[in-house]
């Protein structure tokens, strides 16, 4: 029996990498023929352009540098899902780095993997920072072609 696949977004933050741990903990073991789940763990890199927000003069030059460090970014936060995958003991991942807004590049590779669980981060903003950097989490919850899961960091009680 073929297994069902679980996409798992991650980005640079805290928020990102908590969502993987929550759902290595709670639907992996470190036993993978015990795992009802294939996990593809996904990254979406933004172009530089997007990143840089503006094309004009100077931006000939400013791209390369913006593309250079996304890319770096991007390896970092691959190598650091790889290690809370292997802390875990949950060896059978497959990891991609993609081009492109998250938002289209997570609801993109759940029609790839034909997944049946998408796994998002939660950032906690309010509705005047979601409406301005719109939700992730929101868009693919309505445009994800299978269940979501968005996973909240819990808050620190005073």
């Amino acid at each position: 029996m073929e297994k069902s696949v679980m996409v798992v977004g991650v980005d640079d933050s805290e928020h990102g990498f908590y969502a993987l741990e929550w759902t290595l903990q709670h639907f992996f073991s470190p036993s993978p023929e015990n795992s009802p789940f294939k996990l593809v763990v996904v990254h979406a890199k933004p172009s530089p352009v997007s990143a840089v927000g503006l094309v004009g003069p100077g931006s000939v030059e400013v791209i390369p540098i913006v593309d250079k460090d996304l890319k770096r970014i991007a390896a970092g936060v691959i190598d650091k899902a790889k290690e809370i995958c292997a802390a875990k003991s949950v060896k059978d991942v497959v990891f991609e780095v993609v081009d492109g807004d998250a938002r289209n590049v997570l609801c993109e590779a759940v029609e790839k993997h034909h997944a049946s669980v998408l796994v998002v981060g939660s950032h906690g903003y309010g509705a005047i920072k979601r409406a301005v950097l719109g939700s992730v989490s929101d868009y693919c919850a309505h445009h994800a072609h299978c269940s979501v899961m968005i996973v909240k960091k819990p808050k620190i009680k005073h």
